[in-house]
């Protein structure tokens, strides 16, 4: 093989032993996952807000970002249920760039996957010991999930990944709600054989074990634009495009049929700015249209506490250095601007 073998790393259980969770937090992280199952069984009409950084790249500034969060998530918790993202692993288009903390805890230095395995846990179980949350991340590695399958509210399976066998199936055994994203060249349709494999049982490897799935019937779509033949981005948020996914899911017998739509990435062209209209513009069609209600269970923002981005190497304190985000100020005046107008 054209590699080098640096070194064996933890297994998951024996990182959990190390850095436990406690009794007291599992009861917090039980009570959320209660309270978000509820909102894709339908049983609750709390809207979701899943806000935070592109990528976490620096764990003090993203902890004062998630303190600034409680402050507001406990303001609107009558109409919305905040999950911070906390990103860890970051898909790259070409494998080129910073791929976040787990792959390099300083992103100015070379990768260290050891000790990024210890400052993504450390930084998970801090949002929930310091300000009750558990949180969102993104599955780039299935096998990795077990690191912090103790601590997450929330899994989305990314756009370069939706196809691939592996993630599918780990997604069918997970317990909390798992968003598929569409692709990056838009086809609907691998999205929605991605949410019906991630809902159905199997049989597979995982860690060298042969093990057998039960399904995640919280398994949803996430729509996020896409990327047409000539590069340009195209969104898929708009009212049209809403009723064309339900009409999916109801020839597809999808169950709980739900989507989460992200505001960034090719929907906003990465003009971090348009998040604040386009999340205005979901919210209006949710209440004007009572199926897109039922299915728009909520909205992924991109954010943190400075407006913009900055390259790597870049020591401006809270401002993202991979995709643009809303700064915290901007942040918060959306999020009351959302629970005034949401229905």
């Amino acid at each position: 093989m054209n590699m080098d073998f640096l070194r064996k790393l933890p297994i998951p259980k024996d990182v959990k032993e190390q850095y436990p969770v406690t009794d007291k937090l599992s009861a917090i992280k039980d009570a959320r996952d209660r309270e978000i199952s509820d909102i894709f069984s339908g049983n609750s009409d709390k809207f979701l807000l899943i806000i935070g950084p592109c990528s976490a790249d620096n764990s003090k500034a993203v902890l004062d970002y998630i303190g600034r969060l409680r402050i507001a998530a406990d303001k609107v918790k009558d109409k919305i249920i905040v999950i911070p993202r906390i990103y860890t692993n970051k898909p790259r288009t070409t494998g080129e760039g910073y791929k976040d903390m787990l792959h390099q805890p300083d992103p100015e230095n070379n990768p260290d996957m050891l000790r990024g395995i210890v400052a993504i846990r450390q930084l998970h179980m801090s949002a929930l010991s310091d300000y009750g949350f558990t949180c969102a991340d993104e599955m780039l590695y299935p096998e990795n999930h077990r690191y912090l399958s103790d601590l997450l509210a929330y899994v989305a399976v990314g756009a370069r990944s939706v196809e691939n066998q592996q993630h599918r199936l780990t997604a069918s055994g997970l317990d909390i709600p798992v968003g598929m994203k569409n692709p990056t060249g838009g086809d609907m349709n691998v999205m929605l054989n991605s949410i019906i494999a991630a809902q159905g049982s199997h049989t597979f490897i995982y860690r060298g074990w042969e093990v057998r799935s039960q399904g995640n019937p919280m398994a949803h779509a996430i729509l996020r634009g896409y990327v047409d033949f000539t590069g340009r981005a195209v969104s898929n948020y708009h009212y049209e495009d809403l009723c064309l996914l339900g009409e999916l899911y109801s020839k597809n017998g999808v169950k709980n049929p739900a989507a989460i739509v992200d505001a960034n990435h090719a929907n906003s062209g990465k003009r971090y700015l348009e998040q604040i209209r386009i999340a205005e513009d979901i919210v209006h069609s949710r209440n004007n249209n009572n199926d897109i209600k039922k299915l728009v269970k909520g909205i992924m923002i991109e954010s943190y506490i400075e407006d913009g981005n900055q390259p790597v190497g870049g020591h401006i304190y809270g401002k993202s250095i991979t995709d643009p985000c809303l700064g915290w100020e901007k942040t918060e005046k959306l999020i009351y601007r959302i629970a005034d107008i949401i229905k």
